[in-house]
């Protein structure tokens, strides 16, 4: 029975993209509405997290029952945009109905022509060209903002979360299994960094060139002029984390950075381990060149 809706759910799949006619860049391409099973929904807006504190921008909304669950579940505000008119009534009456008319607002509009920049949550139930065709502008978003897709994922930008589920009323209560994918928009950190600590006394230098695919890191660190490779690094929206062992007034010492990137800084802490050296301090780091 699963593997039949598996295959249901494929064949469904490539339907919709028979749909799709081809559209010179820039324009929306149509994609046929499928309705996001309300299981789903509530499994994408927990997945992201959302709070009353968020603002939830939904893409291709339908009859806005995503936004209009998170405002009527967890107080968020937001809008959704769709260019089917029809699916905008619907989507207008959801709202009324919920009585979060307030808290929500649907337009007719292009979603390529949608500012997305007050979003801290992007839902989305679009289709595999669509999704890589909005990359550019979601990983231009604030770092930290969650999007949510249901089904389709964003090519070599890998998730941060991916979860598969059974929902038994997705195609018209045939059922299937629906993916749903979370990344969490990644600072940009790529380039040359530089900061000092004062370590048992003395000032010790470091230069950071780090490398970065996404929330992939990796790089190199300068302790004083001598190269050392960087472990275990870590990017969750403006979130870093990378540690590195180097040598120390002549002895071997672990490192482990952790701080918030805002633009051209970084500002955290810094965890020094090592032969008589136990310290916990502040480390704040400037960019000195961006990535090429």
């Amino acid at each position: 029975m699963r593997h039949a809706m598996r295959m249901l759910r494929a064949m469904a799949g490539a339907a919709l993209m028979a749909f799709v006619p081809v559209h010179a860049a820039g324009d929306q391409p149509t994609v046929p509405y499928v309705p996001t099973p309300q299981a789903v929904v509530e499994r994408m807006l927990a997945m992201a997290r959302v709070t009353a504190a968020d603002y939830l921008i939904d893409l291709g909304s339908g009859d806005g029952r995503i936004v209009v669950t998170a405002a009527s579940k967890y107080g968020a505000r937001g809008f959704g945009v769709d260019l089917n008119p029809v699916r905008i009534d619907e989507a207008n009456e959801n709202a009324r109905r919920n009585r979060v008319t307030d808290k929500v607002a649907f337009y007719q509009r292009n979603l390529f022509e949608t500012d997305l920049s007050q979003a801290t949550v992007i839902t989305m139930y679009l289709l595999p060209r669509v999704n890589l065709q909005l990359r550019p502008t979601l990983l231009d978003l604030k770092p930290g903002t969650r999007i949510v897709s249901h089904d389709f994922d964003m090519g070599d930008w890998k998730p941060d979360e991916h979860v598969r589920m059974d929902a038994t009323d997705k195609f018209s209560g045939a059922g299937g299994d629906s993916d749903i994918y979370l990344w969490i928009v990644p600072a940009k950190v790529a380039g040359g960094w530089r900061s000092q600590l004062t370590v048992g006394g003395k000032p010790q230098a470091y230069e950071f060139q780090l490398d970065q695919k996404y929330q992939s890191v990796g790089g190199t660190v300068r302790v004083n002029g001598r190269p050392v490779q960087i472990q275990g690094a870590t990017l969750r929206g403006a979130e870093l984390s990378f540690s590195f062992a180097a040598e120390i007034n002549g002895e071997p010492v672990k490192h482990r950075f952790s701080g918030r990137v805002d633009g051209g800084r970084v500002a955290g802490e810094a965890t020094l381990t090592g032969g008589r050296l136990a310290a916990r301090v502040e480390w704040l780091a400037e960019r000195t060149e961006a990535a090429r």
